[in-house]
């Protein structure tokens, strides 16, 4: 009885892993990983972990490969593409935490027979959307096919396996991709020709074959002869069953224009009537470098109930419970100048501003949120970092501005602010009409020290620099 107690927890400890994950069933595996099913011990939360055995990417020189991933994965944060919530590693082994969808691939719905119109239209819309994302973040996933889609328990569609996906920093100088890559029946005929493509035109390409096979249950493009195949679809020959509707004969028509020129734009596929039927655009924000859902902007019953009295005491309780700022460091500051910004190796939004201030972390909450009345924007608090997110939808999604506050010494604050997500312009305009004058206030209200000057922290060479040369 003993030595089987003993067997039982030695068990119970070789399967949790990193001390927080209960592995579970294998789910899928590759050349260079496996995927389990993984359970967080602590919050119950489902995952999936994707453990890379290092030793094999080493020997395969993939390792920029899978910093590149890792990247792309942290970039691509949306309700229809499967999220990366953490990165961990051992001396041996690289593990992906992922959002685990436990309805399984399209491809399997698929092979049972084709779709109703209205579902395959569903999950066509979904898949835009999240493609349409993905290019607007420079990402580009080069690989879609109802194997990578996946389903989750509501039956919305997830976007998965971005090891073939590239970023714009990889074009060549003429602006175009060179990789062969993809898989057969869904790779564009540009691909083919090997003469440089745009991969924003292949995703699309790869988005009308799916399309296709959801709506016919087969290939547009298929023969047990695959050069015979690739000639087909290097012509673009491919006819449509007498099931379809003509508004959706003419779309694929579009979509699979052989001619990536003329092929159908993501703005022109998004605006055909048989697409926008029931289409409903999804809204969410990032905060702390977390996807979180928002219900159509609707407010629950106990939200409306609450007064604008009750409101405002609740606000005031928030600000007085609010913890001391995070301490900037040294090597915090350094980081901060220019010439020694790392945030690089994962931050892709550049936008950002910072402000030192003598005002108390209450007082500056207080001016975000001002602030954000003026151009209607939607606040959310968490500790000492504030987001602002609007509400008018555009191809990258709401515009999120986020705002952290850090101590610089027991009297003076620095505010960081920048952009999270949406349009580039808007955020300008906003921070130049709102931000920067409403913080530039706050900051001369509160008498700063003299030989701190204002923007020190956001040095340019035609600004003083908190940490000169000579220092």
């Amino acid at each position: 009885m003993a030595e089987t107690t003993t067997s039982t927890t030695k068990k119970d400890a070789q399967a949790l892993l990193l001390g927080r994950y209960e592995i579970g069933k294998l789910l899928g595996h590759g050349s260079f990983a496996k995927v389990y099913y993984a359970r967080n011990v602590k919050t119950f939360e489902s995952v999936a972990i994707k453990i890379i055995d290092k030793e094999k990417i080493l020997k395969g020189g993939l390792i920029a490969h899978i910093k590149r991933e890792i990247s792309i994965l942290r970039r691509v944060r949306h309700p229809n593409i499967v999220q990366l919530f953490e990165v961990m590693a051992t001396k041996t082994k690289i593990f992906f935490v992922m959002e685990y969808v436990k309805g399984g691939e399209l491809f399997n719905k698929v092979a049972k027979g084709r779709l109703k119109e209205e579902v395959a239209r569903k999950y066509f819309q979904q898949l835009v959307s999240a493609v349409a994302f993905c290019h607007a973040r420079g990402v580009y996933h080069r690989d879609l096919k109802p194997e990578n889609l996946l389903l989750d328990e509501n039956g919305d569609l997830k976007v998965s396996d971005f090891g073939l996906s590239a970023v714009s920093d990889q074009m060549r100088q003429d602006g175009l991709f060179h990789t062969f890559c993809g898989t057969p029946a869904y790779v564009a005929p540009e691909v083919l020709a090997q003469k440089g493509y745009n991969a924003a035109k292949v995703d699309i390409w790869s988005c009308g074959v799916i399309l296709f096979v959801l709506m016919a249950g087969y290939l547009p493009f298929h023969d047990q002869n695959v050069m015979a195949m690739y000639k087909k679809i290097y012509k673009g020959e491919f006819r449509c069953p007498r099931w379809f509707s003509p508004e959706l004969t003419r779309l694929l028509t579009r979509l699979l224009d052989a001619n990536p020129e003329t092929r159908i734009t993501i703005p022109e596929i998004m605006s055909k009537r048989w697409f926008k039927k029931g289409f409903k655009h999804v809204k969410f924000y990032i905060e702390d470098d977390k996807l979180c859902s928002v219900q159509d902007g609707e407010e629950s019953e106990s939200d409306q109930s609450m007064s604008e009295s009750e409101s405002e005491l609740e606000s005031r309780r928030k600000l007085a419970s609010l913890p001391r700022p995070v301490s900037l460091n040294a090597f915090d500051i350094i980081s901060f100048s220019p010439g020694f910004d790392l945030s690089g190796l994962f931050d892709d939004e550049g936008e950002g501003a910072r402000f030192v201030s003598g005002a108390p972390v209450g007082k500056i909450i207080s001016k975000l949120e001002d602030i954000a009345k003026v151009v209607s924007f939607t606040v959310r608090k968490k500790d000492c970092r504030v987001s602002l997110e609007g509400s008018r939808e555009g191809v990258k999604g709401p515009l999120t501005i986020a705002a952290e506050i850090f101590e610089l010494t027991p009297t003076l604050r620095v505010v960081e602010v920048k952009k999270k997500g949406g349009d580039r312009r808007e955020y300008e305009d906003i921070y130049n009409r709102e931000l920067k004058p409403g913080l530039q206030n706050l900051t001369t209200d509160e008498s700063i020290a003299p030989h701190l000057p204002l923007d020190a922290l956001n040095s340019s060479p035609d600004s003083p620099n908190l940490l000169s040369d000579t220092e």
